[in-house]
């Protein structure tokens, strides 16, 4: 196969710290190859060079057939290349077609905007895609997963040649991931598109993906097809070996343990038209899961404790006591934590270093008259890096230094060091690798076992049946079911995800 790709020996070095060591990787044209490793492997970096985001210390690169190296990324972008961010790129204030053709926007003779052309091919790339997105809508309005669509639909709208694709499906539904890749493969097959894909999701690069890299520690472990010579696909623990150097995916994460009295009580809550009438108690030491299809819901549940959103209906007990948090500060002052689905726009401030960001919530204990005790700062800062097995080279540098993985983990650590008596962790996992994973699960255990109350919303059903003990099944606002332990299964949680009955 004619390669559309190949860097040879790829070095980069940050603060004298090696992210890339001699790395090879090539791409055959016109085949969706996945990029695969830990956070904090490589991959991001190695795209960046690619995609004209940050310059190699050292190697070359060729691109269909002719040497590259690109400065910025419009020089990447004339050449070809586009780039869909793992982090959402959109601009919340502007209109969906705003957002397709910024920066490359179609005038008339009298170079008025020709907003009825854009709008027009704005629904073409959509009908493509097989969604529907209102393009005059402003971006605001929308959900995280149309968000992301629009991020894709910018490659598409603009026929790139290769597609760099960084964690593109976090927040999309099945349905919606089968129409991006269906697109993506009719680009491969129909057009010679060549798309390489980094994600966490192994089930993704198995099922989609024709082949596949595996870095670990700025190292290229292996290269090969996702399937066999007889045509039979490579399993995912596999892939996960290589990633980490040992099974992650047969590793039994979920512990028993005795549960509490009841610590949250709610009856009847309402959230508008996202939640109607759910009633559940949760007890101390529990880890009850909410899951559901996209938009059925189970954040707008969680944030309505937390008071983000204001309940329209119904009643919470907190220790048997009436409680009404109309703004996350009073859900805090509470002993209630949230950890938001988007990380990005809800929990990180990307302004400030890794160590301020650990210590945002906790913020007045650090302080002894009108002064900040940075070194108290920075003390408990670590601790928790050690605890949660954060990658940051400096816990001084900004935030969005690392990798998305980590990022994840430090928003966890903020809420740890605050010890509140519940915590709401909207999907925990998402854009964090299979080791990481582990990880987390292992630190929400460790969690119940200390008694405090855990609910966990998430919409992959394999993640709810490794660590929950019970389980809320969500349907159009409505709880359709609810399954012990012993009754789990991702047969069952499908069937009442779309809206059917058990027997």
């Amino acid at each position: 196969m004619e390669n559309a790709l190949v860097m040879r020996d790829i070095t980069k070095t940050f603060g004298g710290v090696p992210v890339l060591k001699d790395v090879d990787f090539a791409v055959g044209k016109g085949e969706i190859h996945a990029l695969v490793g830990e956070n904090g492997a490589g991959k991001s970096t190695l795209m960046n060079i690619l995609g004209g985001v940050v310059p190699m210390d050292k190697g070359e690169i060729e691109l269909f057939g002719e040497k590259a190296e690109f400065r910025t990324p419009a020089e990447a972008q004339a050449r070809g290349i586009a780039f869909v961010h793992q982090e959402l790129n959109v601009v919340n204030d502007l209109r969906v077609y705003e957002n397709l053709f910024l920066g490359h926007e179609i005038r008339g003779a009298l170079g008025m905007l020709n907003k009825a052309e854009m709008i027009r091919r704005t629904e073409e790339v959509f009908e493509r895609m097989d969604v529907a997105i209102d393009p005059t809508a402003t971006v605001r309005d929308l959900q995280a997963t149309y968000k992301q669509v629009i991020e894709i639909a910018k490659s598409v709208l603009f026929n790139a040649k290769l597609i760099i694709m960084d964690e593109p499906t976090t927040s999309l539904t099945q349905h919606e991931v089968e129409s991006v890749f269906r697109i993506m493969k009719n680009l491969t097959v129909q057009e010679g598109v060549t798309i390489i894909f980094i994600s966490h999701k192994l089930k993704e690069v198995v099922d989609f993906c024709d082949s596949f890299t595996v870095l670990r520690n700025g190292e290229v472990v292996g290269t090969q097809p996702t399937r066999d010579g007889s045509g039979a696909l490579i399993d995912q623990a596999d892939i996960a070996r290589m990633m980490v150097g040992r099974d992650v995916l047969n590793v039994e994460v979920y512990k028993q343990r005795e549960e509490g009295e009841v610590v949250l009580s709610v009856k009847g809550l309402c959230v508008g038209r996202h939640v109607n009438g759910i009633s559940f108690d949760l007890h101390r030491g529990e880890v009850l899961g909410v899951t559901g299809l996209l938009g059925d819901g189970k954040e707008e549940l969680a944030r309505a404790i937390f008071g983000d959103l204001r309940h329209t209906g119904g009643t919470m007990e907190l220790n048997g006591k009436a409680i009404n948090p109309r703004q996350p500060a009073a859900a805090r002052k509470l002993g209630i934590g949230l950890l938001p689905s988007n990380r990005k726009e809800n929990a990180i401030i990307k302004d400030l270093s890794v160590a301020d960001n650990m210590s945002i919530v906790t913020l007045p204990q650090y302080r002894v008259g009108p002064h900040l005790m940075n070194s108290r700062i920075y003390g408990t800062a670590e601790e928790y890096r050690d605890k949660l097995n954060i990658k940051a080279q400096s816990l001084g540098n900004l935030i969005g230094s690392l990798s998305g993985g980590n990022q994840q983990k430090a928003v966890l650590a903020k809420w740890l060091i605050a010890k509140p008596d519940i915590i709401l962790l909207c999907n925990p996992t998402q854009g964090v690798d299979v080791g990481a994973k582990n990880e987390i699960y292992n630190i929400i255990m460790e969690l119940a076992a200390q008694g405090m109350g855990i609910i966990v919303t998430t919409g992959e059903a394999a993640e709810a049946v490794r660590i929950c003990d019970r389980l809320l099944v969500m349907y159009h606002g409505d709880l359709q079911g609810e399954l012990d332990r012993a009754d789990f299964s991702e047969e069952s949680i499908m069937i009442l995800s779309t809206g059917g009955k058990l027997n």
